[in-house]
C-alpha cells in the first residue's frame, strides 16, 4: 500500500462517528492535530482511549460540538475535560476494555493507530503499546495507521500485515518519554526497601505506574530469579533484566519472558525492547485475566493509592469527586496476585500527599471511588511500615493502618477509630 496524506486518510472519519485513539508512547499527536484541522466538516465524533500523551488539541474546549473524549482513563492530557464536564470516563477494569469493543457495546467505526514500517512480510508492529489497541484493530471497520520509523517493532501480539489498513500515512516523530525515577524521594525509597522485603526470590512482579514503583525495582538488585507479567513497565526493569536479576526462568506462563501490555518510559526503553525476543507484549485481556496471573506462583502485584480507609478500601482514581486516572487494571493484578500461589497484593503509598494531607484516613472522601474493595486488600505500605489486612477484622485493620500513618497524624485517627467503634483498645 502506498502513503497518502493526513487529510485524505482522515476523510474516512465522518459525524456521529466513534474513533478509537492509540495511547500511551504511541499517542499518534500528529494525526489528532491533523483530524482537528477536518472540525468545520464535523459534528458529534466520539474519541474514545486510554491514557494520552502530548498536547491531543481535541480536548480543547472550542472542539466540543465537533468531538468528544469517551475516555475509558483520565490520562493528564484530558483531565481538565473530564473534570470540567467537556469529555466523560467510563470507569472499567482494563481487562475487560476489549470486551466493549468485541461485543459492540463500544462499536468503533475507525481506528488510528501509530505503527512501525512494514517488514519485509509487510507486517506492522504496535511497538510499545499493543494493551487494548489490539482489540481495536480487530473490531474498527476502518483502521488508519500513522508510520513512524521511531516506533520499535516489539514481539508478540502487536504484528498488523499492512493490508488491513484503510490508509496509511508516513510520519515520523519521537516517542513521548516518561522519566520515572528522575525524581525518587528517600519517602519512596524507604517505602521500596519496605516492599523489596516481602518479595522472594522467584517471584512474579507487576509494577504500576510512578516513582514507588520504580524505587521498589530499585531495592532489588540482591534478589535472584525474578520474573515479570506486568500490565506495564518503564526504564527501572532494564538494569535487573541486565544483571540477570529478572531472568523469568521460574514463571509457569511464558517463562523467560518478560510479559507486558505496553512500555512507557526514555528512548533507552524504547530502543531496548525493538526487536527483543526477550519481551512479549500481549493483548492486555490476555495479560491483565486474573486467571492467568494467578498461574505464576508468588505474584507479587505493586500498585498505588490515593487514599486508603480504615476497613481498607482503596480510591486509586479519584480525588473526591474529582477524577484524577482510571480504574486501570489494579484490581485485575490485586486479585490475580491473591489468588496465586505465595502471591502478595500490595498497595503501596507514601503517609502524606507532597502538600501534607494525609492518605490513610478514617473515611473516603465524598465522592471518591473505591478502586480496590476492603475484601480485596491485603497488603498496604507506607515508608512507616507494613500492614496486613487479610483476615483481620475492622478495628484491628484500623491499628494496623493507624501503625503505618505519618505519626502527627496517628493522634486524630485514634479519636476517630475510637468515635467509630467505641472500644479501640488493644
Amino acid at each position: 500500500m502506498s502513503y497518502v496524506s493526513a487529510q485524505e486518510a482522515l476523510q474516512v472519519i465522518q459525524s456521529g462517528q466513534r474513533v478509537f485513539v492509540h495511547g500511551s508512547a504511541c499517542t499518534p499527536v500528529y494525526m489528532i492535530q491533523e483530524l482537528a484541522k477536518q472540525a468545520s466538516r464535523l459534528r458529534d465524533v466520539e474519541l474514545v482511549n486510554i491514557s494520552l500523551y502530548g498536547d491531543v488539541e481535541l480536548d480543547k474546549p472550542e472542539y466540543q460540538p465537533h468531538f468528544h473524549f469517551n475516555s475509558l482513563f483520565v490520562s493528564g492530557s484530558i483531565r481538565q475535560a473530564v473534570n470540567e464536564g467537556r469529555a466523560d470516563y467510563v470507569p472499567v477494569f482494563l481487562s475487560e476494555i476489549p470486551e466493549l469493543f468485541k461485543r459492540n457495546i463500544l462499536p468503533l467505526d475507525v481506528a488510528i493507530v501509530q505503527v512501525s514500517p512494514p517488514d519485509r512480510h509487510g507486517y506492522c508492529s504496535l511497538g510499545t503499546s499493543v494493551d487494548i489497541a489490539r482489540s481495536a484493530v480487530n473490531t474498527a471497520r476502518c483502521v488508519i495507521a500513522q508510520v513512524n520509523n521511531n516506533v520499535p517493532r516489539t514481539h508478540g501480539d502487536g504484528l498488523i500485515h499492512s493490508s488491513i489498513f484503510h490508509a496509511m500515512v508516513l510520519q515520523d516523530a519521537p516517542l513521548h518519554e516518561v522519566v520515572y525515577g528522575e525524581k525518587v524521594t528517600e519517602v519512596e525509597m524507604q517505602i521500596g526497601r519496605n516492599i523489596a522485603e516481602l518479595i522472594e526470590d522467584r517471584s512474579t512482579l507487576q509494577m504500576g505506574i510512578g516513582s514507588i514503583p520504580d524505587a521498589v525495582l530499585r531495592c532489588l538488585h540482591n534478589h535472584k530469579d525474578l520474573g515479570v507479567h506486568t500490565e506495564m513497565f518503564s526504564d527501572g526493569l532494564i538494569d535487573l533484566i541486565e544483571k540477570d536479576v529478572v531472568n523469568n526462568r521460574y514463571k509457569n506462563v511464558h517463562p523467560n519472558k518478560t510479559v507486558s501490555s505496553f512500555a512507557l518510559g526514555t528512548q533507552r526503553l524504547y530502543s531496548y525492547v525493538d526487536d527483543n525476543p526477550a519481551f512479549a507484549f500481549l493483548d492486555v485481556d490476555y495479560v491483565n485475566e486474573p486467571s492467568v496471573i494467578r498461574r505464576n506462583d508468588r505474584v507479587v502485584a505493586i500498585n498505588s493509592a490515593i487514599e486508603v480507609d480504615f476497613t481498607g478500601q482503596v480510591c486509586a482514581d479519584s480525588i473526591g469527586t474529582y477524577h484524577y486516572s482510571g480504574v486501570g487494571g489494579q484490581m485485575d493484578f490485586m486479585r490475580g496476585a491473591a489468588l496465586s500461589n505465595g502471591g502478595k497484593p500490595i498497595i503501596a503509598t507514601t503517609s502524606r500527599t507532597a502538600k501534607g494531607i494525609p492518605r490513610i484516613v478514617p473515611m473516603l472522601k465524598l465522592g471518591a471511588g473505591v478502586t480496590t474493595t476492603r475484601a480485596h486488600a491485603h497488603y498496604v505500605v507506607t515508608e512507616y511500615g507494613v500492614a496486613n489486612l487479610f483476615g483481620q477484622n475492622l478495628r484491628q485493620r484500623a491499628h494496623a493502618l493507624i501503625n503505618i500513618a505519618h505519626p502527627d497524624d496517628r493522634e486524630w485517627l485514634e479519636r476517630a477509630a475510637v468515635e467509630r467503634f467505641k472500644d479501640f483498645s488493644g
